[in-house]
């Protein structure tokens, strides 16, 4: 049936046939055709589906029919069912921006690769700004290397459908489960639960199952995220799938370059040599390490102690206002904003975020209780 269309609607819509453009479809799939009639408006174009269904339905046995639905302008075609474009049904003003079979709808990468995904989308098919788009892309890679990157955008979350015996492969989540099931087996995740995790930074050529970690268990130890892992293995393929029909050399321009150059990776706190390490002040203005006498500046600091307070008490009241909306949002989503938050869901980034507000505001306020006047 798709053949047949097809055939009919390119013999029909041609210059010969008094059109202005020869018509080619584009895409078939199950119940649907896609043609590209190359006219300059989205009006000319609805009026030609329109036209082209009322005559391929001529050609069908009642009672089947074929009915003009929707224009896609502009249309990104990638692969068989992955598509995205502007959805129109009214010629003056486009309904939404539709995608299918691309990252935006996808449960299996984590949040950074949707959010990413969509502002490019949008910036390439709505602002129609592919400079801007390869810039946001660049930004957010620096981001990723260089440590900026809010750990809730990296959880992954996969489910847990049967115990860890039972694969037949060694799994990230799998694995994890059972790591966790050592550390704390009323807290671990069982069967049927959908297990968050994260990829943490370990030793050259380990795989991904002895990379992943929980993102709890991440957030209080400081353990540093493996960026180069979620640059290759999450977000370089759909990137590409999107920007390799629009620039020359994509992967060169996207993944390679000065904004690749940097990198930086947290400290971990409990592990490697850090267990043997000895923990000694440093200056709350530049960061040199402390003698025994001094707890709060250095002598080179010294003079300068209402703009450092005045700093210090400013990120302590920033990260208390942060912390307080993201509580008051987990209380409107519990439907009570006089009790506690009882919430564990750790499929919700505001979960993650909530969490790491929470230790960089005790820690924020440890530093301020350094100040003795």
């Amino acid at each position: 049936m798709i053949e047949h269309t097809k055939k009919h609607v390119e013999d029909k819509f041609t210059t010969l046939g008094g059109y202005e453009h020869n018509a080619e479809v584009i895409y078939g799939d199950t119940d649907s055709v896609m043609v590209q009639f190359g006219v300059a408006s989205v009006e000319e174009a609805m009026n030609l589906g329109r036209e082209a269904a009322d005559f391929i339905s001529g050609t069908f046995i009642k009672p089947i029919k074929l009915e003009f639905e929707k224009v896609y302008y502009p249309y990104l075609l990638i692969s068989k069912k992955r598509y995205a474009g502007l959805f129109w049904t009214n010629p003056d003003k486009f309904d939404k921006m539709d995608t299918k079979g691309i990252e935006t709808v996808r449960r299996d990468n984590c949040l950074l690769v949707k959010n990413l995904v969509n502002e490019c989308l949008h910036k390439i098919l709505i602002d129609r700004d592919v400079p801007g788009a390869v810039q946001y892309v660049k930004n957010t890679i620096s981001d990723l290397l260089m440590n900026r990157m809010d750990l809730s955008l990296l959880v992954i979350t996969k489910g847990l459908t049967k115990t860890g015996d039972d694969y037949e492969v060694k799994t990230a989540h799998v694995e994890l489960a059972e790591r966790m099931r050592k550390r704390d087996a009323a807290t671990a995740p069982n069967v049927g639960d959908r297990v968050p995790y994260v990829i943490i930074k370990a030793a050259k050529g380990a795989k991904a199952y002895e990379k992943s970690e929980d993102p709890i268990y991440v957030l209080e130890n400081n353990i540093p995220i493996d960026p180069q892992y979620y640059l290759e293995n999450q977000i370089s393929k759909p990137l590409l799938r999107i920007f390799d029909p629009i620039l020359k050399n994509a992967s060169k321009e996207l993944l390679h370059g000065s904004h690749t150059r940097s990198i930086s990776i947290s400290t971990p706190s409990n592990s490697g040599i850090m267990k043997f390490a000895k923990k000694q002040l440093s200056c709350i203005g530049c960061k040199a390490l402390l003698g025994k006498t001094d707890q709060t500046l250095c002598s080179h600091c010294k003079g300068r102690e209402a703009e450092l307070y005045c700093k210090s008490v400013s990120n302590v009241s920033e990260l208390e206002t942060l912390f307080g909306r993201l509580w008051t949002q987990c209380q409107e989503c519990q439907g009570s904003l006089h009790q506690d938050v009882l919430c564990t869901s750790r499929d919700c980034p505001i979960f993650y975020r909530r969490k790491k507000a929470q230790k960089d505001m005790a820690e924020a306020k440890q530093q301020l209780d350094r100040w003795t006047f």
